[in-house]
């Protein structure tokens, strides 16, 4: 064969086939639709690592899609009130929202159990629990009642029991006590004497200040030194025992879903991971530096006493049990947690425990 002539078609052939592939890429753009939903969300902008989960899982569509599947995100009450997000999603005023599950419990309490419910999972047996243990597909099965289907999108991490106005030494103290507190803990630390209040994130501080409430619980010490809490209720006490490990969801409209092509839901399933990782990781980054510096500006830490924290477990115990007993979908997620958390907290306290509680010892003793 003659050498120059071979050269000559083999770099032809390359650059032909270059130039199909490249001819080709448009032509897979221009099969993809362009889509534009509106994603409400619960929070409010200032607070970027929550509000800012439903960012990042926007980001990650559009880029993906080059443009094609765009996810216009709107803080709270700029479309709906913070709290009615999911209604509007239900009913289609927009195609989806990035919410707490557990704002929603008094239409059903189910809705408690793909956020967070008193003395639960943690962040991370709640992430097992729904990628492993089946709980998206549990809770989804629950959420098609409502028109939705929803997933993980975002965790904070076991949360603080919040901030208080006069100091609380032991039950006795909780007794008439008014408290902002979300979701289905509000139902729970009734039986021990609170008054809950369901209050969006924006309308905390006034009525902190004002008074109208006595104590409020929102996440952690990051979005809660933004919110000026140490401000007006110097007391922050801990554990949250309501909130181990509540997850936040992106929640669709079913309709809307069933609508979109197989590779954006696949691509937006996949945001919302990634949304779920970069939210948990935000607050661990944060929460330390935020904690010295509320600390720094007066904010007096305390431990919840013992005789609080067994009347909760009790009050938690018999709560479910009420429910379970006419909730027959609450009765089954809520077993499928519990089996979990037994054994899920069975192995923690062996390897993942002795570690964390050495690694501690190290820093309180200064070596770390």
């Amino acid at each position: 064969m003659d050498r120059r002539s071979f050269l000559t078609k083999a770099s032809f052939g390359g650059v032909a086939a270059a130039g199909a592939a490249a001819l080709a890429a448009p032509a897979i753009a221009q099969d993809m639709p362009t889509v534009t939903w509106r994603v409400t969300s619960s929070f409010p902008k200032s607070l970027d690592t929550i509000f800012g989960a439903a960012e990042v899982m926007s980001k990650y569509v559009s880029e993906a899609t080059d443009g094609k599947f765009t996810l216009q995100v709107f803080p709270a009450g700029e479309l709906v009130p913070g709290l009615e997000a999911a209604d509007a999603v239900a009913n289609g005023t927009v195609e989806a929202c990035h919410t707490v599950p557990y704002y929603y419990w008094g239409k059903d309490p189910t809705y408690a159990l793909g956020a967070a419910v008193p003395f639960g999972l943690n962040a991370r047996m709640m992430n097992a629990w729904f990628y492993y243990g089946g709980g998206i597909d549990m809770m989804n099965e629950f959420y098609a009642t409502q028109n939705l289907i929803a997933f993980p999108a975002g965790n904070t991490g076991v949360q603080m029991a919040g901030w208080y106005r006069k100091e609380i030494n032991s039950l006795a103290d909780l007794q008439g006590l008014k408290m902002r507190i979300g979701g289905f803990a509000g139902k729970v630390i009734e039986k021990i004497g609170v008054v809950p209040q369901q209050i969006a994130g924006g309308d905390i501080y006034p009525s902190l200040e004002k008074g109208t409430i006595d104590a409020a619980e929102w996440v952690g010490p990051y979005d809660d030194e933004k919110l000026g809490f140490y401000k007006v209720a110097p007391y922050y006490y801990y554990p949250g025992w309501w909130e181990g490990g509540p997850a936040i969801a992106t929640m669709i409209n079913l309709a809307k879903w069933n609508e979109l092509p197989k590779s954006y839901q696949a691509l937006l399933k996949a945001a919302c991971a990634v949304a779920n990782l970069d939210m948990l990781a935000s607050y661990d980054w944060k929460n330390p530096t935020a904690l010295k510096s509320l600390v720094a500006n007066g904010a007096q830490l305390r431990p919840l006493p013992q005789d609080v924290l067994s009347a909760a477990f009790d009050a938690a115990n018999a709560t479910y049990a009420e429910v379970s007993a006419t909730n027959e979908t609450f009765k089954k997620i809520k077993e499928s947690q519990d089996a979990f958390r037994r054994d899920a907290y069975l192995n923690a306290q062996i390897a993942e425990y002795n570690y964390d509680v050495f690694m501690m010892t190290q820093q309180q003793a200064g070596k770390l």
